[in-house]
């Protein structure tokens, strides 16, 4: 989006919906989110989705303390209690250095993203998967890919699952330093026109004929896939006393990443300043503490347990 583009847009999809609630919801990959929210709201939409600091930014929204501040200064009213988000933003960001997690920065405008416009919530699954093979210095280079990928693909939508198909086949043409040497069966099934068949003919000929001129590919071809009824995959994931979130969760993700879930390690706990003392010295004293971090205001401190 760009702020033109969002006043444009906001005004037919508010004169198509009449009376229904319209959200607002962007991410700040090419820095621009932040402008375009604000356009939304000049335009008359009242629920705008942020995100609280150090999670905001970056490839994600926009941070709430700015949108709060920006719209007040417009002379709009927030609900927001600032103040008590404040609290949850600081300890947030005592985790993320504790656990040297990247903190949300502001993204510099970058025109590049309107070619791939590959989405914020891809992005930096593809920044980890990249790093976890060392090859996170490949990055701008699967980007790039990725316009290319998208065009011979007939510009597909970027959005679930579109872009996990583009994005995923730019990464292994550029890992194998090779273009379609190797295909997902996921953009397969996109060529032969499984899911939709305007996105199939749209497809640039060759590419296509690259595509589907493998055994993989007539394999895909003679498979019937299954369309069963709600009823029937409600006893396939657990039956009837099984909550539609979870049957849900179980469909879409899985079930041994359900499974997984009611696995998940203990809890860790973090100590910061606000807790009282004798708080404060029980957890020192713990045998098993590994190090402590402690901020006020610009100064940190960080001590570690020795080997």
């Amino acid at each position: 989006l760009t702020p033109d583009r969002t006043r444009t847009l906001v005004r037919l999809i508010k004169q198509s919906t009449g009376a229904i609630p319209l959200e607002f919801h962007a991410h700040c990959n090419n820095g621009l989110a932040p402008f375009n929210l604000l356009e939304a709201v000049k335009e008359g939409i009242r629920i705008v989705h942020t995100a609280i600091p150090p999670l905001a930014n970056g490839s994600s929204q926009p941070s709430v303390f700015n949108v709060v501040n920006n719209l007040g200064a417009l002379g709009y009213k927030t609900l927001v209690n600032v103040d008590a988000l404040k609290p949850a933003s600081e300890h947030l960001t005592w985790v993320a250095r504790r656990e040297g997690l990247p903190v949300g920065r502001p993204h510099e405008y970058d025109q590049a993203w309107y070619g791939h416009q590959v989405p914020g919530g891809m992005i930096s699954n593809l920044r980890h998967q990249l790093k976890l093979m060392g090859k996170e210095d490949m990055l701008e280079e699967v980007l790039a890919e990725t316009a290319q990928v998208r065009a011979e693909l007939g510009y597909p939508i970027m959005v679930t699952p579109f872009a996990q198909f583009v994005g995923s086949q730019a990464a292994i043409n550029v890992i194998l330093g090779e273009r379609y040497k190797e295909v997902t069966d996921q953009v397969i099934q996109y060529a032969l026109g499984l899911w939709g068949k305007e996105g199939s003919d749209a497809m640039d000929a060759a590419v296509k004929a690259k595509i589907l001129h493998r055994a993989r590919a007539r394999e895909i071809e003679k498979i019937a896939y299954p369309e069963p009824t709600l009823e029937e995959v409600r006893r396939q994931y657990g039956g009837a006393d099984l909550s539609d979130e979870e049957l849900l969760l179980r469909f879409y993700a899985g079930p041994e990443f359900v499974d997984a879930l009611k696995f998940a390690p203990p809890r860790k706990h973090y100590l910061d300043a606000r807790q009282p003392l004798v708080r404060l010295v029980e957890e020192l004293s713990r045998k098993k503490l590994a190090h402590v971090f402690i901020r006020k205001g610009d100064f940190s401190l960080t001590a570690r347990r020795g080997e």
